[in-house]
């Protein structure tokens, strides 16, 4: 684990397969835990694997915590990253900073415990064990190593909350931080999976950002999701529908809006055929964002015109200055959704 040689600030160097590219759209990565001076080792502790991901390894598995451990390992070990090439996605991790390269700017220092806010779809990783799977919430215990480039954003885990907790919202925090971006007072906006962690985070800021002269609308399909929705009191209403399902989501939304439909509709859904919903949801000139990566955008585009819909449809960067932050302190100033959350990741606590 010595320092080797200084490396790319892409990480361009770790690039296997093809050569050339860059680390997220390669195939395979070199792994080796060795730092270069331009990086940070990172002694793994927990993944927590993207929603769609999981969703996607926990089917095929037919269930099977063994069968989905194989799968990540198998991933890891042949891609040189946690990168499903089903999904396309990834994930993100946490644990304690081994060493550090001399040119990895950046105040953090050896021993610190931080969560990487890139997706492991492009993070160098061995894994030399996994020690427990959580079927419920997609959080994974393993032992192992990661790097992270210059170019790499990460937030030291707070003392306030759980690992288990600061890691599934760390996650999403793109997610909320956009949806604060495009969001302006008095503007009507839905979000499809309005239960998942991304949903609920979206829901908090879209309430606060359109105010009570905005509305806002939650559509979830799962029931108990919903009433814990309702006991937020973010959402003017919460409508219980599968958004794989257009024409319901359309009807749904068009009683709820008088027919005006939404300014923007923000997409959270975890599972994939939900790209026509969202756009029929969106009044013409309205805006999509698809923050779930089970979305296939060919789908959208495709579906947007042949539906004769003219919306502008936003890529989910995960990425937005301030964003881990802003997640953080959502829980912090909302003691309800954090309990939410807390008790759907207490399974997975420290």
């Amino acid at each position: 684990m010595e320092l080797k040689q200084e490396g790319h600030r892409f990480g361009v160097h770790r690039v296997m397969e093809p050569e050339g590219g860059l680390p997220q759209s390669a195939w395979k990565l070199d792994a080796e835990p060795v730092c270069h001076e331009s990086e940070l080792l990172i002694e793994v502790t927990r993944l927590n694997i993207d929603s769609a991901s999981f969703n996607q390894m926990k089917e095929a598995a037919g269930g099977d915590p063994e069968g989905v451990k194989d799968r990540i390992l198998n991933t890891v070990r042949e891609r040189g990253k946690m990168h499903n090439p089903v999904t396309g996605s990834g994930g993100m991790l946490i644990g304690r900073v081994a060493k550090k390269g001399s040119s990895f700017s950046g105040q953090v220092q050896p021993g610190e415990r931080i969560a990487t806010l890139v997706s492991l779809s492009l993070t160098p990783l061995t894994l030399t064990a996994i020690d427990a799977v959580d079927m419920a919430t997609g959080q994974v215990d393993v032992r192992g190593w990661a790097v992270l480039f210059a170019s790499g954003p990460y937030a030291l885990l707070p003392d306030d909350m759980s690992e288990a907790l600061s890691l599934a919202v760390l996650d999403v925090c793109g997610a909320p931080a956009q949806v604060a971006r495009i969001l302006h007072s008095g503007q009507r906006v839905a979000v499809l999976g309005a239960g998942g962690k991304s949903g609920l985070l979206s829901l908090y800021q879209a309430r606060r950002k359109v105010g009570a002269s905005g509305q806002v609308l939650a559509l979830e399909t799962r029931e108990a999701a919903c009433q814990e929705i309702r006991s937020l009191g973010l959402a003017d209403e919460v409508i219980p529908v599968d958004a794989r399902d257009p024409v319901a989501v359309l009807d749904a939304v068009t009683r709820v809006t008088d027919g005006v439909l939404t300014d923007v509709t923000v997409n959270c859904v975890n599972v994939p055929d939900t790209e026509l919903a969202a756009i029929l949801a969106t009044r013409d000139g309205g805006t999509v964002y698809y923050f779930s990566t089970a979305v296939r955008f060919t789908a959208a585009a495709l579906g947007a015109e042949g539906l004769g819909k003219d919306v502008r449809m936003m890529i989910g960067n995960g990425y937005a200055p301030g964003h881990a932050d802003l997640a953080l302190n959502t829980l912090r100033e909302s003691p309800e959704l954090r309990a939410i959350l807390e008790a759907r990741y207490q399974v997975a606590a420290d």
